[in-house]
């Protein structure tokens, strides 16, 4: 995990040093950076595999004509390496993934990108082509920026170090301003300068003589499968093991994420079974109950006899990380989640610098209570509508207030607010702080006008429960969930990996009967099978709270 910043065009050394000093916290561990016919590409390193000077970067092939910068993992670098035969073919100088994504380009060009499992944000300039490509992984893990500022192509892992270039223009972006209001994140491809844009998931983009272009190498699968749910259940358990076991492969301690909910559980289970030692886990609690999952946390450490790590989280403690936070998000994101994720990123690295999560078990699974409620729709659409407006209505908007973590008042006026629209704005409406309706009264005029026509909703042509379920995928989980993550962890150079996100499981989960996710009124059925096979819960039962905040 690291930093990459760069620029084809105008600009100098002290403009390359200062873009990658501003996210210098990302890879305290080295820096590297070069500058060759008005192309400059730059490195922070946080050392994770081959902990030598071997692995530093920008990393060359043996020509001298290839470079590349890497923030993120390749989980099967190993196993490419071998089935490629890499290593007969060229003088391998490192350990490191990153040589092996510099091999896989010399060998297949940019084909080589759907090939990497793993999480990445990838630069490569070929300076046989003159030509720049930039690469996404498939869910979005890792973040990567770009613009075009005066014919000059800048990019990086955050805003910040994009607007350390001089000729990037600080501009606000009134449509991902209307957006962020609607979905409290800023959404792919959209930053809020305009100009500057985020590089879609699953995608590879080249820029050659002034000009470029997008191609996508991956695509969420459609294809339902004929699977039996013991053969599901079976498959899943096997690809999270190895999923697990491929992200525990680290030269520095690693760790897991244990909020007490059934994801963490799960991975920390599989985390305990493939080691050899006690595993570390962490954790953090709240004083507020309804906030709070540590007691479950602490349940499920003592059962899989992990070294728990556990700290309380208090309102100094959020007073301390508040400017953190402002800082390290460099857009708008309206998640107070940040707060605690920041807290027990620095709170965790003193012990580790890598750890596992339970990060996109919900999306996959349809472990949100908006899956839930999304069966009583049909239900309640059945009862008349007077009684409904006239009655059921006026009594939920009449319930009082309450600060109380998903409180009853909260949840069913967010349902009634979303009943009457197709499935995918329901479910944007669920999640939502204002609806396209309250924009008028947020903007001033003139600025509405200018964004009458956006739409602040997630597009999806396919409304089925399947596609909902999708749409969470690279919209919620990667703009929202992911960004949080990744800014909160990096901000102390704590690297992130997240097992429910391996190429594999995606492939498999999106094409299980969606039947086999939410089995009547109960989330993750496929997983909880699992928890209940290979260990006990707690006497109340694994439970998801979400990661909030009071």
């Amino acid at each position: 995990m690291c930093g990459i910043a760069g620029f084809i065009g105008e600009g100098d050394k002290k403009n390359l040093l200062t873009m990658i000093d501003s996210i210098r916290y990302r890879g305290p561990d080295d820096m590297g950076h070069f500058l060759k016919n008005e192309v400059g590409f730059a490195h922070a390193r946080l050392s994770i595999l081959d902990l030598s000077a071997d692995g530093h970067q920008p990393m060359w092939n043996d020509k001298k004509d290839v470079a590349v910068i890497f923030n993120g993992e390749i989980y099967n670098f190993k196993e490419l390496k071998e089935k490629f035969g890499l290593e007969k073919k060229y003088s391998f100088q490192s350990k490191t993934d990153t040589e092996v994504i510099l091999r896989l380009y010399e060998e297949f060009g940019e084909a080589c990108f759907e090939k990497l499992d793993g999480m990445f944000a990838i630069a490569v300039y070929d300076f046989k082509k003159d030509t720049l490509l930039l690469a996404r992984d498939r869910i979005g893990e890792k973040p990567l920026y770009w613009g075009i500022f005066e014919d000059t192509l800048i990019f990086g892992s955050e805003i910040g170090a994009l607007l350390k270039h001089p000729s990037v223009r600080r501009e606000l972006n009134l449509e991902a301003v209307a957006q962020y209001l609607s979905r409290e994140y800023v959404p792919t491809p959209h930053s809020i300068y305009k100009g500057i844009y985020k590089l879609e998931p699953a995608h590879y983009l080249i820029y050659k003589k002034g000009e470029f272009t997008k191609k996508l190498f991956w695509k969420i699968p459609t294809q339902i499968s004929v699977i039996s749910f013991q053969e599901a259940l079976n498959n899943l358990g096997e690809l999270l093991e190895k999923s697990v076991g491929e992200r525990l492969v680290a030269d520095v301690p690693v760790g897991i994420f244990l909020s007490g909910g059934i994801d963490s559980s799960t991975i920390a289970y599989y985390a305990q079974k493939i080691s050899n030692e006690r595993v570390k886990t962490f954790s953090i609690g709240f004083d507020e109950k309804s906030f709070d999952e540590s007691v479950y946390a602490k349940q499920v450490a003592t059962f899989l006899s992990t070294d728990h790590y556990h700290q309380r989280l208090t309102a100094k403690d959020s007073l301390d990380v508040l400017v953190d936070s402002v800082s390290v998000s460099g857009e708008p994101l309206a998640d107070p989640a940040i707060l605690p994720t920041l807290l027990l990123s620095k709170f965790t690295r003193d012990k580790v610098t890598v750890v596992l999560g339970g990060d996109g078990g919900d999306e996959l699974l349809a472990g949100y209570p908006t899956f839930q409620a999304d069966k009583l729709v049909s239900l309640y659409q059945n009862i008349p509508l007077t009684a409904r407006n006239h009655l059921i209505e006026p009594i939920i908007h009449s319930l009082p207030a309450s600060d109380k973590n998903f409180n009853l008042s909260f949840k069913l006026q967010k349902f009634i607010e979303g009943v009457a629209c197709n499935p995918v704005e329901r479910h944007s409406r669920w999640l939502q702080a204002f609806s396209k309706e309250d924009l008028p009264n947020l903007l001033t005029k003139e600025i509405f006008q200018s964004i009458i026509m956006v739409n602040p909703y997630v597009n999806s042509t396919d409304q089925s429960r399947q596609g909902v379920l999708n749409s969470y995928i690279h919209s919620y989980l990667m703009d929202g969930v992911l960004t949080k993550l990744d800014r909160a962890s990096m901000r102390y150079a704590l690297e992130v990996r997240a097992p429910f996100l391996g190429t594999e499981i995606v492939n498999f989960l999106t094409t299980l009967p969606y039947e086999y996710k939410l089995h009547r009124f109960t989330a993750k059925s496929d997983e909880r099978q699992i928890a209940k096979k290979y260990y006990i819960q707690t006497k109340e039962g694994l439970r998801y709270t979400g990661f909030a905040m009071a």
